[in-house]
């Protein structure tokens, strides 16, 4: 979702302290210029007891590729990619299975029985014993209009408005392997798409909230719709986790926007044009709307009939998606992310334990508990800072009248309450048995810039086109309340002049981590969206597309395992559960360095996958030799 630097949102101005700010001249000093070796003599204690990762043998048993800028998925030798779910394929509703077609002609009703565009995070929902049957959940981040439409915005319409809010939202469809190939199961039972128009019940303490209230929900419980949908989680109880990111860029603010809209991004048009033809996104007409995404969204993949939820208690952001690991007594953790310049990284941790019995059983579990954010404090240690109405400054003479109103301006909140401003968050994966959490910062050019915030430990480059990847552990279980924090690497090329665009790689180059999953073998995969203003340019002269690569915890080494078509994000990541089969996200192959395709050129940039209309699509990775990926 436009995430070239220039179009970025950018909204925090708030006056809390960044880590530099509060720390002691000689560790900045260490900060801004020791970026070879980020790991202080502070953090030698917890770094000692995470150096070994379980395993026989090397972890990384795949020859690594080189950079590429073809217009292809590539693989290391010995393995095979296929594309299994294209953008447009029917899902596979019984009865209503309408084929794809090239020249984008597909109605919105028929768009809504379809894969949507712009696939992004993915879980596998094994159906049987052996998981060679399973369901697949997906996101579909945003669109393309040029491509979704025949002539783009030449013409705009009703209908082009509803096939636009009909290629958002989430897809669940069944897959099986059969003879060694991944295919579509159609019709299927659990096949399903949700849709910018369909209902989710609102839960937790927003729902009723005045805030939460229209005209057309005057009790503030249902919602039409979500959008934007990044990243994905799997919850232990079996349901699937959505986040709501870049909400803000479809509503219209007009010339006055207040000043929470204002803190939330709103600008003056929409890039999507909506509110001409769905009063909705006007924000003039129905302010409240906009207080009503923003939201992690639970689905239950296994239950066709159930409603999807809006959980309130996770807080609003612009969620990049939510993972979730679960303490010694049973409490469900959930950590979360904005993708934005200078936001901040959350976890909410339930008041009671899971239970047994699934998704059924769990329907309430969060949207009860107590929502954190993170303070990064220089000296390597952290802490998490709860955003519970009545403590400290969430009161209501700063602007917060109950809970509700602090978990719908949870930004506002976590901003009196001096969390650090970190450099996109996105993607976080969870080492259970080390209580170790891993966070992407995918970069920041605005970092250190004239009235920006500058450089602090946690985020110690200025103008950071590069990114990096934080971790911590947490002291005691999931729930506690402090951390031990440093960086795993830093991204970057070492050939660059500039010291802060260099890194410190051990391994292959790379640069804008995105997208995170540690696998059962301890292996943290790793996921880039560089944007296709950046690529192959400038310090990113010599990374080539978008790209996956394999990091060894253990020796620190990093290997390049696949890499994308021309101007694609490689997004998503799930394993079958014998890891014996990849399943993989490629986001906007093709995509204009202005976010939206020329219809009358639609391949200046990829043809990729079949040689015609560039398509997101699901790709299936599996070795030749049916052995576990990456081993």
């Amino acid at each position: 979702m436009a995430k070239d630097f220039d179009s970025m949102e950018d909204s925090n101005r708030s006056t809390n302290p960044g880590i530099h700010e509060v720390s002691d001249p000689a560790r900045r000093t260490w900060v801004q210029g020791g970026l070879g070796t980020l790991v202080g003599a502070v953090l030698a204690p917890w770094l000692g007891a995470c150096a070994t990762v379980p395993g026989r043998g090397p972890l990384l048993g795949f020859k690594g590729i080189g950079a590429s800028t073809a217009d292809a998925v590539v693989v290391p030798e010995g393995y095979v990619a296929e594309v299994l779910a294209p953008w447009g394929e029917p899902v596979g509703v019984a009865g209503a299975m309408p084929a794809w077609r090239e020249d984008a002609s597909n109605t919105a009703a028929e768009q809504a029985l379809q894969m949507g565009m712009h696939h992004d995070g993915i879980h596998f929902y094994a159906l049987d014993a052996t998981g060679s049957r399973g369901l697949l959940a997906m996101n579909h981040e945003y669109v393309d209009d040029g491509l979704l439409h025949a002539d783009g915005l030449k013409t705009w319409s009703a209908e082009k408005v509803r096939k636009s809010q009909a290629a958002h939202g989430v897809a669940v469809i069944e897959v099986e392997l059969k003879q060694g190939r991944w295919q579509m199961v159609r019709p299927s039972t659990f096949a399903r798409r949700f849709t910018a128009f369909t209902p989710f019940a609102v839960q937790g303490p927003a729902a009723g909230h005045a805030l939460m209230k229209t005209a057309a929900d005057p009790e503030g419980r249902t919602v039409l719709g979500t959008l934007n949908n990044c990243a994905s989680g799997m919850t232990p109880w079996g349901t699937y986790l959505s986040g709501e990111e870049n909400w803000a860029f479809y509503f219209d603010g007009g010339d006055a926007p207040d000043a929470d809209q204002k803190r939330w991004g709103l600008r003056k048009s929409s890039f999507y044009r909506w509110g001409e033809h769905d009063e909705r996104f006007d924000s003039r007409r129905h302010p409240n709307e906009f207080h009503r995404f923003g939201w992690v969204v639970e689905i239950d993949p296994m239950d066709p009939s159930s409603t999807p939820v809006k959980r309130t208690a996770l807080g609003r952001a612009a969620h990049e998606g939510a993972w979730v690991a679960v303490t010694k007594d049973g409490r469900a953790v959930v950590y979360s992310g904005e993708d934005a310049r200078f936001e901040y990284i959350y976890k909410f941790v339930s008041r009671d334990r899971i239970a047994p019995g699934g998704a059924k059983a769990n329907r309430e579990l969060l949207d009860h508990g107590t929502l954190y954010v993170a303070r990064f404090d220089a000296d390597g240690s952290g802490r998490w800072l709860p955003l519970v109405h009545g403590q400290g400054p969430l009161t209501a003479a700063n602007g917060f009248a109950d809970q509700g109103e602090v978990l719908i301006k949870s930004r506002q909140a976590s901003d009196r309450l001096g969390a650090t401003k970190m450099d996109r968050p996105e993607w976080l994966a969870i080492d259970a048995e080390r209580r170790e959490v891993y966070c992407t910062l995918t970069n920041n050019s605005a970092r250190g810039a004239k009235d920006m915030p500058g450089v602090d430990g946690a985020n110690p480059r200025a103008n950071n086109v590069m990114g990096q990847i934080i971790r911590w552990v947490e002291q005691g279980d999931f729930d506690g309340v402090s951390m031990r924090w440093n960086h795993l690497v830093l991204a970057g090329d070492p050939a660059n002049a500039r010291p802060q665009a260099q890194g410190n790689i051990k391994g292959d180059i790379f640069a804008c981590p995105d997208g995170l999953m540690l696998d059962a073998r301890g292996v943290l995969w790793i996921q880039t969206d560089a944007h296709s203003s950046q690529m192959n340019k400038g310090e990113l002269e010599h990374i080539g597309n978008n790209q996956m690569l394999a990091c060894d915890r253990s020796t620190g080494e990093i290997r390049r395992f696949l890499t994308g078509p021309v101007n694609c994000e490689i997004t998503g990541a799930a394993m079958a559960p014998d890891g014996c089969s990849m399943f993989i996200n490629v986001q906007h192959p093709g995509e204009s360095p202005s976010d939206r395709s020329d219809p009358a050129d639609l391949n200046k940039y990829s043809r990729w996958p079949f040689g015609g209309r560039p398509r997101s699509a699901t790709v299936v990775i599996r070795r030749r030799d049916g052995g576990p990926i990456g081993a």
